[in-house]
């Protein structure tokens, strides 16, 4: 029992550490990469859709992102997308393509991504240790049941203690290079 404790609140942290790697690669560095449009949806015949799933992408230069809508029906959808997001980019069509071109980031707006940055890493490190109190809490629960002894409990609290920390740090570590990222001119 305290093993299925143990190996869930592991399991709900893994998935906080993913969610936190997503969450930094849609914050823009100098540099394109798809992973910017991931949050971005546009109305596909009336149904909000992640334009990831309407277009190919292509990075040609380090600045250049090229967008191929599947149908270019969806072209104009895709384009009012972009320029309505918070990636506060201009893009631009051909009638076949969207081509956009990233701006060379300010010293002020670094600042402001990598303040955007911190405060996802915080958000995921309350998440690790949500999971982490709601894993102690059952532990605990089934010593109030009398299902489980009290050193059994007190190892439990100190193996998620142990699993809380490494989640915390690969945390601290996916925010320290998107810090190097967004401050690397």
């Amino acid at each position: 029992m305290i093993a299925d404790i143990i190996s869930t609140t592991d399991h709900k942290m893994d998935l906080t550490v993913e969610v936190s790697k997503e969450e930094f690669a849609t914050i823009r560095t100098g540099r394109a990469h798809p992973a910017m449009f991931a949050k971005i949806t546009a109305s596909y015949y009336g149904t909000p859709t992640p334009i990831q799933q309407l277009a190919s992408f292509q990075v040609p230069e380090a600045r250049t992102v090229l967008i191929a809508p599947y149908d270019q029906s969806a072209l104009a959808a895709i384009e009012r997308a972009i320029r309505d997001s918070d990636l506060g980019v201009n893009p631009s069509n051909d009638g076949h393509t969207i081509r956009i071109v990233l701006p060379i980031l300010t010293e002020e707006r670094r600042k402001e991504y990598t303040k955007l940055a911190r405060a996802k890493a915080e958000d995921g490190r309350i998440a690790i240790r949500n999971a982490r109190r709601h894993g102690v809490e059952a532990a605990k629960k089934l010593e109030k049941d009398k299902l489980v002894g009290e050193d059994e409990v007190k190892k439990a609290e100190k193996k998620l203690d142990e699993i809380t920390k490494k989640h915390i740090d690969e945390i601290d570590q996916l925010l320290k290079r998107k810090e190097a990222e967004l401050l690397e001119v």
